[in-house]
């Protein structure tokens, strides 16, 4: 019986013991959260105070995509015959406008279609003559319908061929009426269809290239725009006027901005997206074409109760706040309250738990000073 009596004294005190702990622990955690700063030095380290505010925060859809031109203002140079390169002058980056001189080809293509030319033009003097006459024999019953109806079938095909192989020099920038005068050329040139800037030179001189082969790439980059790739879930908060704000991360920290222009009616099978197309605001000719892009589709505001970044303390992947809890007439006393954050800006966090906080005074300058404080010990005079 005396060992059950000690047995459950030891018990008794065992508990009290285990209660005097966790006293200790919660007095520790108190002191811990409690911060006392001295009116001295919190106007020496020019702390302040403020309060929560309304801020309107911007609702956005968030995408990638790259900077790019419309089709239009893009342009592949190719021969219609193909020839050797002997002349080249354009690197990449040059600026040309259009009808600019590009590149000279030589080949004997070009001669045996002049000759053709020559030999038809000067054959169709002949066509013609006689199909005049024989209308003029046929009109008086002198020749036979069969002799006129040779002589115009044989006239009309010669018109067409020659109008053909017209067509084809004008095409290879030949002049038809240099030809008929009996000056042949071996060599063509080719022109810029558009103004831009060089951009891909797949030639040099010696180079042969057929008619399926691109010589060089020219983009008129004065309608440069973003395209960009928004996902299913999110495309019908887009509408066309939505302000953009997006980035170039590979080559500068600056945000720029664009325009909703253009929304696509379809979605990508493959990766169930649609294209949106943005005007760039304030030509940037420094963009290039396939730069990456991140950007910010503003689609909507919302309004929210919000701190500056500066009253925000981190502690790994918790936020908080210090709060006034009292003050004295030589120290201030502080509460650090733990916050349940949402929207951000470049300068305000939305606080989501901000009715514990509503009157309340709260360091937005100095608060790291404090934070060091507080992990340091918890008082400081």
């Amino acid at each position: 019986m005396k060992q059950l009596y000690i047995v459950f004294i030891f018990m008794l005190l065992v508990a009290c013991g285990n209660d005097k702990k966790e006293e200790q622990t919660e007095e520790t955690q108190q002191e811990t959260d409690e911060l006392v700063v001295s009116k001295e030095q919190f106007q020496s380290e020019k702390m302040e105070f403020g309060t929560l505010s309304e801020h309107d925060f911007n609702s956005i859809v968030k995408v990638s995509g790259q900077i790019e031109v419309p089709t239009q203002n893009q342009s592949s140079v190719s021969t219609f015959l193909g020839g050797y390169v002997t002349k080249s002058p354009l690197l990449i980056g040059d600026e040309v406008k259009k009808g600019q001189f590009l590149v000279t080809l030589e080949s004997t293509e070009f001669v045996e279609i002049q000759q053709r030319y020559l030999e038809i033009a000067q054959q169709l003097n002949f066509l013609k003559s006689e199909f005049t006459r024989q209308r003029t024999l046929y009109d008086e019953n002198i020749s036979s319908q069969k002799n006129f109806l040779k002589a115009e079938s044989e006239y009309k095909s010669g018109l067409a061929h020659y109008n053909g192989l017209k067509k084809k020099l004008q095409m290879l920038n030949i002049n038809p009426t240099t030809v008929e005068n009996g000056t042949i050329t071996s060599t063509i040139n080719l022109y810029a269809p558009i103004a831009g800037f060089v951009t891909k030179v797949n030639v040099s001189n010696g180079t042969y290239v057929s008619p399926a082969d691109v010589i060089l790439e020219i983009i008129d980059t004065d309608h440069i725009h973003l395209e960009l790739s928004v996902f299913e879930k999110d495309i019908l908060k887009v509408k066309k006027g939505q302000e953009i704000d997006f980035r170039i991360p590979e080559a500068s920290d600056s945000v720029y901005k664009a325009e909703v222009h253009l929304v696509g009616t379809t979605i990508d099978p493959t990766n169930r997206r649609v294209v949106v197309h943005g005007h760039i605001e304030n030509d940037h000719t420094a963009f290039i074409v396939g730069m990456f892009a991140e950007a910010e589709i503003i689609v909507g505001a919302l309004n929210g109760i919000a701190l500056p970044k500066t009253g925000i303390i981190q502690v790994e992947n918790d936020y908080f706040a210090l709060v006034l809890d009292k003050e004295t007439s030589d120290e201030y006393f502080f509460t650090k309250v733990k916050l349940d954050i949402g929207l951000q800006t470049e300068d305000v966090v939305e606080v989501l738990n901000a009715v514990s906080l509503k009157n309340k005074k709260i360091v937005v300058n100095g608060t790291y000073m404090l934070l060091n404080e507080a992990e340091g010990g918890g008082h400081s005079h």
